[in-house]
């Protein structure tokens, strides 16, 4: 699916295998992810979608990856959001 022009992509950098799902927006607006999933077979790709879909209260078929499955750095797609609107809501 292509993303629409209403759609946000934000580039989100990845770390698998941590104590705990977490979030952090850095100063320049960059997002971290760390998901307690580990990176076999896709699983890390689902629990971030997932985990960033229960923050933002929205539906999970909203969120998905667009490039760099198989990357640390992978560039998110969020249906019906723009991305101040999601960086906002990861923030607070």
């Amino acid at each position: 699916m292509s993303p629409r022009p209403e759609d946000a992509i934000i580039s989100v950098r990845v770390t698998p295998r941590s104590s705990k799902n977490q979030a952090l927006v850095d100063t320049d607006g960059s997002l971290k992810v760390w998901v307690t999933a580990a990176p076999v077979e896709g699983e890390a790709n689902k629990a971030v979608c997932d985990f960033l879909a229960k923050r933002l209260k929205i539906a999970k078929s909203r969120v998905s990856i667009v490039s760099g499955d198989a990357s640390r750095v992978k560039r998110i797609s969020i249906t019906g959001m723009d991305r101040e609107e999601v960086i906002s809501q990861l923030r607070g």
